[in-house]
């Protein structure tokens, strides 16, 4: 296959996905839930959005187009050892393999093992040559590299393992929301859609909130009532449940509207239910605390993106295809196999 041909097949794998059914939709996404609780219908044809504004030819083009791939007709090998915690995560990386000229060899996570299969299963349709392209492996030994996205402890894992071939090697990350004091309530609803889609479980969702008056918090909390629905969700709400109870047996701060918990702490990763904050005095002081926690931050929400290199509320997880997972381009480590 010639790039063409391969952006082609993936471009008409987002138009496969565009004309799904109803019951076809409703159909998968049972599946996928049926593998992780964790996976509602909503969270995947969320997922399947945010795959088709990938699967564009020209947004693939421009994307690629500071490279050249040599046609070989021996690819490289590149294991893909792909997370879990939201429907389909893994699917960029596997997109950059393929399109790059290379075969993916992909150790899925036990909690996502069905959306990505059926991908390459519609791909492999509209395309057959990909058939011997996309390999499921239990166990990725010897290839030429690998891309591995895990905690920080499974990072050492990987390191230790892959390290002496070519590897991008993720570690955990998050994402931040810094409010100035002029939000309103469509803002703070803007701003739950970073907090709740997906449930937080991804690197994009927004698990702490920089603030200079804390009665701000007061006013997000209240504004954001309407989505009390989120704890109608069992995993969701057993998570919010065992929070609150330690909160309140501990005695620690916290703020609640009964489905969420905001609580006080420099950490940045915070648990299912639970927004971390910290509060700040001025640009100076924000600029320099943004700068300490740079290298674990996904990426940054402010109110109509006023800060520099922040996205606009609600958009934390609409990514292009240049938004790597870890800031690392991954297209361009590919092209160097």
């Amino acid at each position: 296959m010639t790039l063409g041909e391969r952006i082609a097949a993936f471009h008409l794998l987002g138009k496969k996905i565009q004309k799904l059914t109803e019951d076809e939709l409703n159909a998968l996404a049972w599946k996928v839930e049926n593998n992780n609780n964790w996976f509602t219908p909503e969270q995947t044809k969320g997922a399947l959005q945010g795959l088709m504004a990938f699967l564009d030819q020209d947004k693939i083009e421009k994307w690629l187009s500071p490279y050249e791939f040599p046609e070989t007709p021996n690819p490289k090998s590149v294991g893909i050892l792909m997370a879990g915690n939201i429907p389909g995560v893994g699917f960029h990386d596997m997109l950059a393999v393929l399109l790059t000229g290379h075969r993916a060899c992909v150790k899925l996570s036990s909690s996502d093992q069905v959306l990505i299969p059926w991908l390459v299963q519609e791909l492999i349709e509209i395309e057959h040559e990909f058939k011997d392209l996309v390999l499921f492996e239990e166990m990725l030994k010897a290839k030429d590299a690998y891309i591995a996205t895990g905690s920080d402890n499974s990072a050492r894992y990987f390191d230790y393992y892959f390290g002496k071939y070519p590897s991008l090697i993720r570690k955990n990350r998050t994402s931040i929301g810094v409010l100035d004091g002029s939000e309103t309530k469509e803002d703070f609803l803007e701003l739950a859609k970073d907090i709740f889609q997906y449930f937080g479980l991804g690197c994009r969702n927004v698990s702490k909130i920089f603030v200079k008056d804390q009665g701000d918090l007061i006013k997000f909390l209240d504004a954001i009532n309407e989505l009390k629905s989120v704890a109608n969700h069992h995993k969701y709400n057993n998570n919010y449940d065992y929070n609150k109870s330690i909160y309140l047996v501990n005695g620690v701060v916290h703020l609640d509207n009964g489905f969420l918990l905001l609580r006080e702490s420099k950490e940045l990763v915070s648990p299912i239910s639970v927004i971390y904050y910290e509060t700040y005095e001025d640009q100076g002081s924000l600029d320099e605390r943004l700068s300490e926690i740079s290298e674990k931050t996904q990426c940054i929400v402010t109110r109509n993106g006023w800060l520099n290199g922040s996205l606009v509320f609600g958009q934390s997880q609409c990514p292009t295809l240049e938004d790597y997972a870890d800031g690392v381009n991954t297209v361009e480590f590919l092209s160097k196999l």
